[in-house]
């Protein structure tokens, strides 16, 4: 199995197919908007700003697994985020990315780049072809990232 053969939920509980975003370079985010890395939402808006006309997409996973810095409800999460980031990247429905509950996006990612997922704003990159190329950790800020999705761009 593969990328593309994932599906997931939008914010509004509809399945997506991740074949949807064949040929774009993908930033997969866990994100929460209690959480202290949760002003990081300005540098990814940032980067969605200035490279989503060249096949950048970020991938927006609310997750309140850790410490419950995600409550509310998917649409409450949208309006945080839309209202304080000015965020107009895809978000879709909370989910998990630790335990036997993962999701299987999480599953997938974490067998290619190995290791639990040890808070919010954990941060994967993956190629037009679907390969997961780098990890990212909590504490590395969206700005650091620029380079390397260049380099796939």
């Amino acid at each position: 199995m593969g990328l593309y053969d994932i599906t997931v939920l939008d914010r509004n509980e509809q399945p997506v197919s991740l074949s949807e975003y064949k040929g774009k370079v993908l930033l997969i985010i866990n994100t929460a908007t209690k959480c202290g890395h949760t002003p990081q939402y300005t540098g990814l808006q940032k980067l969605y700003e200035k490279y989503r006309d060249q096949g950048l997409e970020i991938l927006d996973f609310p997750c309140n697994q850790f410490a419950g810095q995600a409550p509310g409800t998917n649409e409450e999460i949208h309006e945080f985020c839309t209202l304080n980031f000015g965020i107009k990247f895809p978000q879709f429905s909370k989910i998990k990315v630790n335990g036997k509950d993962a999701s299987p996006l999480y599953q997938f990612l974490k067998e290619l780049k190995p290791g639990r997922i040890t808070w919010n704003f954990t941060k994967f990159l993956v190629d037009h072809d679907g390969n997961v190329i780098k990890r990212f950790e909590p504490k590395d800020e969206p700005e650091t990232l620029e380079d390397d999705i260049k380099a796939l761009l």
